[in-house]
């Protein structure tokens, strides 16, 4: 039998180490943040739309943008033509592939391309300069099986911007893969009150599980919502006819409107836009309740068990939870050194989880995206190793388990496991477009903004 799932009650008693003791130090943070959430009284926060300018959300981006889904070049553009909403602290280039700095500052390009026509909807637009400097790029090689590794300019700034003198929160919006939001936190601990993340989960989960898991298990008090479906309501499901459609929205009220609405549209002739949710809830919702309805979803607390671990190869009939952490400690074959290596593919899929060396064990962990069979092969140049194969079914929580919050994470939100909510296989999807002809309306409108002043007519909302 597989190794019972685990959840860790508290970290582990400290010590003298530098990793253990930011440990604490994070758990202390922590205690005092939710100190601080308890306190708010009920119906204070108040929708960004009603905030005065010095209110705006702050916000960092972390992206992959560039990488292998064009879907960021779609919500950064989106995220610019609402500019004047929100302060940006932050661009950060994250990739798990061939996406760099550079194409955060190409989006930036065609703003300022329109920027003259924006500024005359609003005095609130940041420059072109403005969001240059703020553009940093971030780490472009995995952790390690640690799940932190050496600092970067994208988890540098993420601490400085924490760290300011500023009463408001941090919205850190992670895009893409985790990481640089962990190297924060494993360098700088005290910041973890300030933040409020939101993070497309999912498949970027998978690229960057040592890093979710060194976050989930070291900084259990960080507020977080982890949307692993729900944002897929943003492009499934809703109104989904005529100028309503995603191909049929893009061609109507985005290409041609402008240098932005081009980029848009260049970067994918229908709309996606899965990372556009973590904007929009600061847009339309209420921010500091993840379970209240909004343009961004509504969450739920998050719940234990989320982690399995098996201790020996698995078949079919092994199950752990989707979009959870799957985790197989194997047992080191004999005359395995620091000179070999190992990897496990899923599904022939990319990435391999590398083999963590634990002594006399190897570690691989992966996150699956989807509930299914999961087949998976170990390649490896110790030949005892070579080709093991094994399978296990990622499947839903049970209710009993998701019914009860987790004490653990108290900050923590996920997507809501009802059925009722769910799009099709993507739980909590209706959550989000149910609004999709209010958030594609006020889109529209927006995009407009793009064009000179004298092309533009005001969209209407049927």
């Amino acid at each position: 039998m597989p190794h019972a799932v685990i959840d860790r009650a508290r970290p582990d008693a400290p010590s003298s180490s530098p990793e253990t003791l930011a440990t604490w130090r994070s758990w202390l943070c922590g205690l005092l943040a939710l100190g601080a959430l308890c306190c708010t009284p009920a119906g204070a926060t108040v929708a960004a739309d009603d905030e005065p300018a010095g209110r705006r959300p702050r916000v960092v981006v972390s992206s992959d943008i560039g990488g292998t889904d064009p879907d960021d070049v779609q919500s950064m553009v989106h995220l610019l033509v609402y500019a004047d909403k929100l302060d940006i602290a932050g661009l950060i280039a994250s990739p798990y592939g061939q996406g760099r700095k550079q194409q955060i500052l190409q989006v930036i390009d065609a703003y300022e391309r329109d920027y003259p026509n924006l500024v005359t909807h609003s005095d609130g637009y940041p420059t072109p300069a403005a969001l240059r400097a703020l553009c940093k790029q971030g780490a472009l090689e995995p952790p390690g099986p640690s799940g932190f590794g050496r600092p970067t300019e994208g988890s540098e700034w993420i601490v400085q911007c924490a760290r300011r003198d500023d009463p408001r929160p941090l919205h850190v919006l992670v895009w893409g893969g985790i990481d640089d939001l962990a190297q924060a936190l494993h360098d700088a601990p005290d910041i973890l009150p300030k933040l409020r993340v939101y993070f497309i989960g999912g498949p970027n989960k998978k690229w960057s599980v040592d890093a979710y898991n060194y976050v989930e298990q070291d900084h259990p008090l960080l507020w977080m919502i982890e949307a692993n479906a729900a944002y897929r309501g943003w492009f499934v499901g809703g109104e989904q006819k005529g100028e309503w459609s995603n191909r049929g929205f893009v061609a109507k009220h985005v290409a041609g409107h402008g240098a932005l609405g081009d980029c848009f549209s260049n970067a994918k002739a229908d709309l996606k836009m899965g990372d556009t949710p973590s904007v929009a809830r600061l847009l339309h919702g209420v921010p500091d309740d993840p379970t209240q309805p909004g343009w961004g979803g509504r969450f739920v607390r998050i719940w234990d068990g989320r982690k399995t671990i098996f201790d020996r190869q698995t078949t079919a009939s092994d199950k752990a939870e989707v979009f959870g952490v799957t985790q197989f400690v194997l047992p080191a074959p004999k005359r395995y050194t620091a000179q070999n290596s190992a990897v496990m593919v899923f599904d022939g899929g990319q990435p391999a989880s590398v083999g963590a060396s634990e002594g006399k064990s190897l570690r691989f962990r992966f996150s699956p995206r989807d509930a299914k069979v999961w087949s998976y092969v170990i390649k490896s140049d110790h030949p005892s190793l070579n080709g093991q194969t094994g399978k296990f079914t990622a499947v839903a929580p049970p209710v009993e388990r998701t019914s009860h919050p987790s004490a653990l994470h108290p900050n923590w939100w996920i997507d809501d496991p009802d059925p009722a909510t769910a799009e099709g296989v993507h739980p909590g999807a209706k959550s989000v477009n149910q609004w999709r002809v209010d958030f594609l309306t006020d889109f529209a409108s927006r995009m407009q903004r793009c064009k000179s002043p004298s092309s533009t007519k005001p969209i209407e909302n049927p």
